[in-house]
């Protein structure tokens, strides 16, 4: 496959590689899974939204720039190569962005996504619960129509962002006698709503990317759903299919990842067995991959095709390269691995344990992979339900 950008690509990409060398901050910005660190980051969304890159592909009047899926995969090749800060606010601008340009209405597009581009509303996920998981068919927590509100009770768990973030989006069960995938609502509502309680989950790091939320009572005007009532469980499969499609990873993140482990490889070649370059070796080839696969999906759609059941298959190979290219990293650096940057002798370790340790959820995140692997024997291969 031959990538052969137009002269109107070549001077995208060379705006966008001057505003971030220029913007860039020259330090790395705290984890945004602690508050310093997420205000900071929210700093920088607002930053980008300053310079329209918040969400590139979004039409000029919600901040972005009416590019195309092209556009959008050469501004995340530079954003990655510039080493600019991750996303903040992923859930929001790749996940419910189009979502809302999709099923929402104008007044609920001119609402959130001007104030999603610019960071002012940072969203979190509010699908899995204590009993469901990667089933979200079994969501419990109901949310009862009273005149023009919903009254929401049930519990959140697992809940990306919810320690620190302005909203959620989720799915509610607004048919208190349905069951299963039917009788489901999608409902965006404000964290800081009365009867809203955020108990934060700390991780291996003790930082805390995910809260349990719980709702007492909690009143939601019924505008703040997306598409009909009940329409819920539709409007979720479209979420989950930008999620594991496109948007959510891009290929830019591990095409450097990749490139940042053939330079680890390089400095402690002489200790490496042969096994461990052949590990490097598909490790930058899989990346590479992955990025033809992708320009090769995003000029279809361009054509007017569409991503279907196939996103599943995309999901499964970015969460495996992930896993296998930080555990290459951490086996190169044998017994340092477990130290942190900041550590005695983990100076040069960069984040390779904090990848690794991400990468392990890459197979649950995002609809676990054994569930993936189902959809595709099911919808792709057309096998029998087991």
């Amino acid at each position: 496959m031959a990538l052969d950008y137009t002269d109107k690509q070549k001077a995208f990409r060379a705006e966008v590689r001057a505003w971030l060398k220029e913007h860039v901050p020259a330090k790395p910005l705290p984890s945004f899974d602690t508050r310093e660190g997420f205000e900071a980051h929210r700093e920088w969304e607002a930053t980008l939204n300053q310079g329209n890159y918040g969400m590139v592909t979004w039409p000029t009047e919600y901040g972005g720039r009416g590019a195309d899926l092209i556009d959008w995969l050469i501004f995340e090749e530079e954003y990655y190569g510039a080493g600019a800060p991750l996303r903040v606010n992923q859930n929001g601008i790749f996940l419910l962005g189009p979502t809302l340009m999709e099923f929402g209405t104008d007044d609920q597009k001119a609402r959130f996504l001007p104030r999603m581009a610019s960071g002012e509303e940072i969203w979190a996920q509010g699908w899995s619960e204590p009993g469901a998981g990667s089933d979200m068919a079994a969501i419990r927590t109901k949310a009862i129509r009273d005149g023009d509100q919903y009254v929401i009770n049930g519990q959140k768990t697992w809940s990306t962002r919810a320690a620190y973030a302005d909203w959620c989006f989720g799915l509610f069960r607004t048919d208190p006698d349905s069951s299963r995938h039917h009788g489901l609502s999608f409902i965006l509502l404000p964290l800081d709503a009365e009867g809203i309680t955020i108990r934060p989950i700390p991780q291996l790091n003790g930082q805390t990317g995910f809260a349990e939320i719980f709702f007492d009572d909690v009143r939601v005007p019924v505008e703040n759903r997306l598409a009909g009532e009940g329409d819920g469980w539709k409007v979720a499969m479209a979420t989950a299919g930008f999620e594991r499609g496109l948007m959510l990873r891009s290929p830019a993140r591990y095409q450097m990842a990749a490139k940042r482990l053939v330079e680890l490889y390089r400095k402690h070649a002489g200790r490496m067995p042969g096994s461990v370059r052949r590990r490097v070796l598909d490790a930058w080839l899989e990346a590479e991959a992955y990025c033809l696969s992708t320009y090769q999906t995003a000029s279809r759609l361009m054509a007017g095709g569409s991503i279907g059941s196939e996103a599943s298959l995309n999901k499964i190979f970015w969460s495996e390269l992930d896993r296998s290219l930080h555990r290459t990293a951490v086996m190169i650096l044998g017994a340092t691995a477990d130290l942190m940057p900041h550590a005695p002798g983990g100076e040069d370790n960069g984040n390779w344990l904090d990848g690794y340790l991400f990468s392990l959820a890459g197979p649950i995140y995002a609809g676990s992979n054994e569930i993936q692997r189902n959809i595709i024997a099911e919808r792709l291969l057309g096998l029998p339900r087991g």
